[in-house]
């Protein structure tokens, strides 16, 4: 008799897609400017034009990423902390 090894594979689901976004938006939120993008040549003084010119594709990113850490900073605590008591209590 041999032995069969049971393979655990992690499912596609709902919960898995929802859990990337939350990673990736965890990601976005904790870039710090002056640590990180300023070293990159995204600092603060970077992605700014004139008034009237339309915002590059570097502007509108900058403009991401300072939405994000401004708008999701308690919804993000909240739903990380959901999903830690989640992954806590089914594994």
């Amino acid at each position: 008799m041999s032995i069969q090894k049971k393979k655990k594979h992690m499912a596609f689901t709902l919960y898995t897609i929802i859990q990337t976004a939350i990673l990736c938006t965890n990601a976005i939120a904790v870039l710090h400017e002056e640590r990180f993008l300023s070293k990159i040549g995204w600092g603060v003084d970077q992605g700014v034009g004139g008034f009237g010119d339309d915002p590059g594709v570097r502007a509108q990113i900058l403009n991401l990423i300072r939405s994000v850490r401004t708008v999701m900073r308690v919804p993000l605590i909240i739903v990380n902390s959901a999903c830690i008591i989640l992954l806590l209590l089914f594994g």
